[in-house]
């Protein structure tokens, strides 16, 4: 029986799991920091796209397999050490996704009200870790930085009327917020043009439907028409869009607005002991296509800065890092002897949900090569071993089972319309699973 852990129980956890089950005779415990499965999923959608939060069931399927165990409440570091993990079992797999910020690294963007986005997402979505975060929204204007999907699903997310959120599991706290919010000019940062965004079609489109928020794009921005031709067909169908949106200019029926403004690089955030404005240099595409400085400098109006401009996996003690790269170095998912890395911890920040399930096949082929099944085993202890390590630390890890005590309690309090009412504090979980 080959023994293999998993740290992290977000997508690429899970299409690992399930890649390793086809090959049979492992013995798979997957840990995560928290006491609820599924990551991402959980803390990173938007709460608005819960078509995109079903693939949790395919992951549940994985989780009640036999010979598969969901270990949450288990700090990677802090319960158990990387190379204590090493000890019990053959391989062990990073699965961490990058759930830090990386900073502007401009003047004052340690200034309060400048938030980075996995925080802002995480405050909405209900993570512990932001469940005090408390934007400030009692201000008019807001800037976003970034032109990426993680832009749009913050704009849109504070754009949206309490009657929009029908059907979304957005968490009581942020619904109550959002619902008194007086934010009403948002404008998202590009340091380069409309044909160079990395957002998609639907994201972009959900802004034209919104009740209460209209797009606001300059004319100006775009090159000649002509030129979306040498654009891939996703490409040039979303800037596409954004020349409707310029074609026809909010006219006043809608009370907030959500302000494009393109060629805009980020100097300095300012304000008296909070964040005010936001100081923006305007950009211009060099030959190489890369944003320049003109030395055109202007100020917008900011109470709240959300940073969405990439993310960095945790560095880990033991486990190599890449600074600059915020992942773990590694070859072909491998980062050296019997352990590897997946998703976001081995490629950083990039690709869709769905960008994992080959990743985690890849690494799973790599580790059936260096532990085929059927082998003889190699003596070590797997899950016994750490489970008595856990019970010597006073560790109390929640069981898959655990989780679903854990779940079912938050669809039983879930609002008129909500799928479920997620419970954001650590010790409220462990309540509910011990309930």
């Amino acid at each position: 029986m080959r023994h293999i852990a998993i740290v992290g129980s977000g997508p690429a956890g899970f299409y690992t799991a399930e890649a390793l089950l086809k090959s049979g005779d492992a013995s798979i415990d997957i840990l995560d920091r928290l006491p609820v499965p599924y990551g991402l999923i959980r803390f990173g959608v938007a709460p608005d796209h819960q078509s995109i939060k079903a693939v949790a069931k395919r992951y549940e399927k994985v989780a009640m397999t036999p010979g598969v165990r969901f270990l949450g409440n288990v700090h990677l570091g802090a319960d158990v050490s990387s190379e204590e993990l090493l000890h019990y079992y053959d391989a062990v797999v990073l699965a961490t996704g990058a759930p830090l910020d990386r900073r502007l690294g401009i003047p004052g963007d340690d200034l309060p009200g400048v938030i980075g986005s996995a925080a802002f997402v995480g405050w909405y979505n209900g993570h512990p870790d932001f469940a005090d975060l408390a934007p400030p929204l009692g201000q008019p204007d807001a800037v976003i930085i970034g032109n990426g999907n993680v832009a749009l699903d913050c704009a849109r997310i504070l754009a949206k009327t309490p009657a929009e959120f029908v059907g979304s599991d957005i968490v009581a706290h942020a619904f109550e917020a959002l619902g008194s919010s007086e934010v009403r000019n948002i404008t998202i940062l590009g340091r380069r043009g409309p044909q160079q965004i990395a957002m998609t079609l639907k994201e972009l489109g959900e802004l034209g439907r919104l009740e209460a928020a209209a797009p606001l794009v300059d004319p100006d921005d775009f090159p000649p028409a002509g030129t979306d031709a040498a654009l891939d067909p996703g490409q040039r169908k979303s800037v596409e869009l954004l020349r409707g949106f310029a074609a026809t200019p909010p006219d006043g029926s809608k009370p907030r607005t959500i302000a494009f403004d393109f060629f805009a690089k980020p100097v300095a955030i300012e304000g008296d002991g909070k964040a005010e404005r936001v100081i923006v240099e305007r950009t211009a595409l060099g030959p190489d296509g890369q944003a320049r400085g003109t030395g055109q400098i202007y100020a917008l109006p900011a109470g709240l800065v959300i940073s969405c401009i990439g993310y960095s996996s945790p560095p880990i003690p033991g486990v190599p890092f890449d600074e600059a790269l915020g992942r773990y170095p590694n070859q072909d998912g491998q980062i050296g002897d019997r352990m590897y890395a997946v998703g976001w911890a081995r490629r950083g920040p990039t690709g869709t949900i769905g960008t994992n399930r080959p990743d985690g096949f890849a690494v799973a082929e790599a580790i059936d090569s260096a532990f085929p099944p059927g082998a003889p085993s190699s003596g070590r202890d797997g899950a016994a071993g750490l489970d008595h390590l856990l019970a010597l630390r006073g560790c109390d890890p929640v069981l898959f089972a655990d989780w679903q005590k854990i779940e079912a309690a938050e669809v039983a309090a879930a609002r008129s319309g909500a799928p479920r009412e997620k419970l954001v504090r650590v010790p409220d979980l462990l309540k509910a699973r011990d309930h």
